[in-house]
């Protein structure tokens, strides 16, 4: 019995492996398709994965084939408004194609990325209710 749980555990180890290494092809292969590159992350990929295909629709959409000029501002927007109604607030996003920046992020919600020649920066912040003032 021994011998069987041992094998069990081997397989089961083994085709952990291979759904990890999968998943991180099909990651590789994304960022490709999509001419994207991870500067920096603390994100999961599903939610990089949604960042992604949002700067992708919105940049698509103003793409220099359409006659419009890519908008930053707009960009950042969007991506800040689809993860504030996503996954709640505090939501900030950078986007531009030359900027520094230095800020402290919640765990898990940090991400910088190219897609194509433009940079966004987006990094969630913790909200922290204000007391109430009474003033006499």
């Amino acid at each position: 019995m021994e011998e069987a749980e041992k094998e069990l555990e081997r397989r089961s180890k083994f085709l952990s492996n291979l759904i990890q290494k999968k998943k991180a092809t099909d990651q590789q292969n994304l960022h490709q398709q999509l001419n994207i590159r991870v500067k920096a992350s603390d994100m999961s990929t599903v939610l990089q994965n949604k960042a992604f295909k949002c700067a992708k629709d919105h940049l698509d959409s103003m793409s220099p084939g359409n006659g419009i000029k890519i908008d930053s501002k707009r960009l950042a927007l969007a991506l800040k408004k689809e993860f504030d109604a996503s996954y709640g607030p505090a939501w900030h996003c950078i986007v531009g194609s030359s900027f520094g920046s230095y800020v402290t992020h919640s765990l898990g919600g940090f991400l910088y990325f190219s897609i194509n020649k433009v940079y966004v920066l987006l990094f969630k912040t913790t909200v922290d209710p204000m007391p109430m003032d009474h003033h006499r």
